[in-house]
């Protein structure tokens, strides 16, 4: 292979990973009539058609899509091994992007990583917060946090919090108004206060387990959130029962403002975990942020 047709296999992977010309011209710095000039010579030389234009898109054709599918993870691993020579400089520098919920941003990772960044003035981080399952790989995150029962297994997970668990807990004025649920399935008719999956748009079903029995209950009511910080104050205003991380709601439960339910039913699991693609070596940055936020029991 020529050093040109390295050239052009990665301008090839611009256009068919941001389906524009015009996109993929300003990602490179070139002009759009230069690549797509570039792409017309590489398809001349293998002898086959790897795009399909129209006046409004660009799509890769079958032969394209193959092309694409067997390159680009390649040249993401070349790119990973030459971001690993920044360790050679005196600082980790570059972004990283991860995505977590709001409760391992809260109550985990930012308190983790205050008093670390500011060392690394060339570091930039990058987080995105939702409750949903987020594919890392696809959307071009460098690491997700999860609970440690939820991470594939393909992924390198490193712990970076303790076990917890999800309590049910409600005001003392809405218990004076309803009866205290004693098992799982007395919530069903109350007026529970619901979490809404980001990514699968469902209503999240309750788990509880108690002497290896486990149950699923789908519960209903007036309000539905999709984060669960807001959901405590729901339940601090009287608005039904919540289900949230117990370290939201154990300082509340502590001086009588919400009454907890359900305690023997609510056993911990495996805590948050930073996960990342196995194949991937870690830049000096990513390293600096994976230290920062390792558990230490």
């Amino acid at each position: 292979m020529q050093r040109d047709d390295m050239k052009d296999l990665l301008w090839f992977l611009a256009v068919a990973r941001e389906r524009s010309f015009t996109k993929a011209a300003a990602e490179l710095g070139t002009s759009q009539s230069t690549l797509s000039h570039t792409i017309k010579e590489l398809e001349a030389r293998l002898g086959v058609r790897l795009l399909t234009r129209t006046t409004r898109s660009v799509a890769p054709t079958e032969a394209g899509e193959r092309l694409f599918q067997s390159l680009a993870p390649r040249f993401e691993e070349i790119e990973a091994d030459l971001a690993s020579l920044v360790a050679f400089r005196d600082k980790p520098s570059g972004t990283v992007r991860l995505t977590l919920s709001d409760h391992a941003l809260q109550t985990v990772v930012w308190p983790k990583l205050k008093p670390v960044l500011g060392n690394y003035p060339d570091l930039r981080v990058e987080l995105y917060s939702d409750n949903g399952m987020r594919n890392i790989v696809e959307e071009r995150f460098d690491a997700g946090v999860r609970l440690g029962e939820s991470v594939d297994k393909d992924m390198i997970a490193v712990r970076i919090g303790p076990d917890w668990r999800l309590v049910a807990a409600a005001s003392p004025d809405y218990f004076s108004r309803r009866p205290v649920p004693r098992t799982p399935q007395d919530l069903v008719g109350h007026d529970c206060i619901s979490l809404r999956q980001a990514t699968f748009g469902g209503l999240y079903a309750w788990e509880f387990e108690k002497k290896g029995r486990e149950l699923r209950v789908r519960v209903d009511g007036q309000l539905t959130f999709n984060s669960t910080i807001p959901m405590v104050d729901a339940a601090l205003s009287g608005y039904g029962i919540c289900y949230v991380p117990e370290n939201l709601v154990s300082h509340h439960i502590a001086e009588g403002r919400l009454t907890l339910v359900l305690d023997d039913w609510s056993l911990p699991f495996p805590g948050y975990h930073l996960y990342y693609p196995s194949r991937r070596q870690l830049s000096p940055a990513m390293a600096v942020i994976v230290e920062a936020l390792r558990h230490r029991s």
